[in-house]
């Protein structure tokens, strides 16, 4: 954790709604003029996609059927930890950028769906905001969750999540859903022991609840909307966080336990906004006193 060089992740699954904080949190750097160096955790898997797909194949010839992005093993956490803790001491580190598509790829004249090489953040960024798989991680090896000063987490209940994930590979990606559920199957032990821990670590989480039926989430027909669906709002320390004004500007919500707020999911970006500005705007001001001793 750094005063002077403040670190923000947002941590969840492929798919689960991350992009969401990003989204809100750019509105509110733009809002209060920070200039955020932002990190993709995209960009810190061990392989690029070709590699991965062989890693893959020869894992699976030596018996191991579980090797996935949601392991350390297909991962760079000490490197992502190295970041962390390089720009909490001063302000810069090393980043990269994943090439999703040709599009992204086009300006680096190399193909999609590898890797740009490292580069140095550049110099004089109010914060450091991550968005990834690993944002609070810990392993025997590493603790990625310790050097960030604001840890959010993002997750809908599983079903859902196994509900967006379908539909997002089977129409946009042409996957089968055999194929789709083999990939299920093979990231669950990293799922169970690296992602589901990280929830413990965070300072908020988000979870979104559907109010229909995904109980089988391998024949939904549709994504429950937003208007579908609660958010589960936790606060791992409630001290300081108002809840009576929260209640009064979010209509319908309500309190289940002295440290969570249920929003409807139509109202989770006004949540973000009403939650986020008073702790950045804190992270900013306790910056600005330590800089100017």
């Amino acid at each position: 954790m750094s005063v002077k060089h403040p670190v923000i992740a947002i941590t969840g699954s492929s798919g689960a709604g991350t992009s969401t904080v990003t989204r809100t949190s750019q509105h509110i750097f733009r809002r209060q003029n920070l200039t955020a160096a932002i990190v993709e955790g995209d960009s810190f898997p061990r392989y690029d996609r070709k590699p991965m797909k062989e890693a893959v194949a020869e894992a699976n010839t030596k018996g191991n059927h579980h090797l996935s992005h949601f392991g350390p093993d297909a991962n760079l956490i000490e490197e992502l930890e190295a970041l962390f803790k390089t720009y909490g001491a001063t302000g810069t580190g090393k980043r990269r950028y994943y090439l999703h598509n040709d599009e992204e790829a086009a300006p680096y004249n190399q193909a999609s769906g590898t890797f740009t090489p490292w580069a140095d953040i550049p110099a004089g960024t109010d914060l450091l905001f991550y968005e990834g798989l690993h944002g609070a991680v810990v392993t025997d090896k590493v603790n990625v969750a310790k050097h960030a000063d604001l840890l959010i987490g993002v997750v809908p209940i599983i079903n859902l999540e196994w509900t967006q994930k379908l539909h997002r590979d089977k129409n946009a990606r042409g996957y089968s859903t055999e194929a789709v559920v083999d990939t299920i199957l093979r990231r669950m032990p990293d799922y169970v022991n690296y992602i589901c821990p990280q929830f413990s670590q965070t300072h908020v989480n988000f979870q979104r609840v559907p109010t229909v039926d995904t109980s089988n989430p391998f024949v939904t027909r549709d994504i429950p909307t937003a208007d579908e669906s609660f958010v589960v709002i936790r606060f791992a320390n409630p001290k300081g966080i108002d809840f009576p004004y929260l209640l009064s500007m979010i209509h319908d919500s309500f309190m289940s336990r002295p440290n969570i707020i249920v929003i409807p999911g139509g109202k989770l970006e006004l949540a973000m906004q009403l939650i986020f500005t008073p702790m950045i705007l804190r992270l900013m001001e306790n910056k600005r006193r330590a800089t100017s001793i």
